[in-house]
């Protein structure tokens, strides 16, 4: 929970300290200027209340203030009480004073139970003491306790919203470094599974090259030709890869124009022709969810880039209502499936690209996979806007 120290700045304890040195020195000068009350005792109380004030303006406060807030609390009820027992005809303005340093104090550093508290007790004994000016002193201490509880109640309102504000801040921090941890992997997963299959595959049928030209050199010039071919085909695979990994961008054109833009460089580096239709009502759709919907695009046409063998791509952009509509389909191998499968039932199998399951799933959105083996597949998602 958020602390009072964090929601009361610094500065305010050193105010509070400033007053409470006022409020004892006119405190001093009152038992100084009375014969009545001018005794030892009372003399060490107010001149060790005010050299405390004047140290507190220049202290540094600890993390952990409560039991010197109470203690302060303390210091101050008794210096009131004191303040009203002094009362007579040539100080009645002295107990109202200590009254408004009081609960200015208390509304300040305690809660609103500890206000009404004081405020018991202090009418309790002004009704008791009878001071001079018992008949303004009562109802200011009325007014100065339910203003003090009020402030109490709404300090305490702010501090259960930061407190509520910082858990969140929390489990923000927690769901953005878990969200980086599933990038890395589903990168490392990428790469693993793409570019450095192929170095590995190069690497080897590099040793059977050399192996060839030491027996048969045309065999191995064949092999050698063959084996640049699949570097020339690597390095379209790497420059796709990289350019996978660079952030989305979703100019001025809004949503549509980013997709078609991905759609195009998928088909530029795959040599899969691919084609792109947008729904007239969706051709200006600028969501706060644009970059994640171009990367699912993305994802969905290096899945197909990479597994489906496919010979065509057809994406489609459509909004119902205030519903986005993404459709991927193709005409390659199609999963090792059959069927039509909701997201929900995709993640209880366990079975279709993971990365995009979670990305719907976190956008609130749903999916459904039709996979027909030999014949392709289509990805239909929707996503609330």
């Amino acid at each position: 929970m958020v602390s009072d120290q964090i929601v009361l700045p610094y500065l305010w304890r050193r105010y509070l300290s400033f007053l409470r040195a006022l409020v004892g020195a006119a405190c001093l000068w009152v038992v100084l200027a009375s014969t009545a009350v001018a005794t030892g005792t009372w003399v060490i109380f107010v001149v060790v209340l005010t050299i405390y004030s004047l140290v507190s303006i220049f202290w540094r406060w600890p993390e952990r203030i409560d039991r010197l807030d109470i203690f302060n609390l303390i210091l101050d009820v008794v210096t009131f009480l004191l303040c009203v027992a002094l009362s007579d005809a040539n100080s009645l303005w002295l107990a109202s004073v200590a009254a408004l340093y009081l609960f200015l104090a208390m509304a300040t550093l305690q809660d609103w139970r500890d206000v009404l508290l004081t405020t018991v007790l202090s009418l309790a004994f002004v009704i008791s003491a009878q001071p001079p000016n018992a008949d303004t002193l009562e109802p200011l201490l009325l007014i100065l306790g339910m203003f003090g509880c009020v402030v109490a109640l709404q300090k305490q309102s702010l501090i259960d919203r930061l407190s509520n504000t910082s858990r969140q801040a929390v489990l923000y921090r927690k769901e953005a470094q878990q969200a980086r941890e599933a990038e890395r992997e589903r990168i490392a997963a990428d790469f693993h599974d793409g570019p450095l299959q192929s170095f590995i595959s190069i690497q080897m049928r590099l040793e059977i090259v050399r192996k060839m030209l030491e027996r048969n050199f045309d065999a191995g010039m064949a092999e050698l030709k063959e084996l640049r071919e699949i570097c020339g085909q690597q390095v379209t695979e790497v420059r796709t890869f990289v350019r996978s990994m660079r952030p989305v961008e979703v100019d001025g054109a809004g949503l549509a124009a980013a997709l078609r833009s991905t759609v195009g460089f998928f088909q530029k580096d795959s040599g899969i022709p691919a084609t792109f239709k947008v729904n007239p009502g969706a051709m200006h759709d600028d969501i706060d969810s644009s970059t994640e919907v171009v990367q699912i695009v993305r994802e969905a046409l290096n899945n197909v880039r990479k597994h489906s063998g496919a010979s065509r791509v057809a994406v489609g952009l459509a909004r119902a209502e205030n519903t986005l509509l993404i459709d991927v389909e193709d005409d390659g191998t199609g999963f090792p499936f059959a069927g039509t499968f909701s997201l929900d039932e995709l993640e209880l199998l366990r079975i279709g690209p993971l990365s995009i399951q979670r990305r719907v799933r976190g956008l609130a959105g749903d999916l459904a996979l039709s996979s027909r083996p030999g014949r392709g597949s289509e990805l239909k998602i929707r996503l609330p806007i």
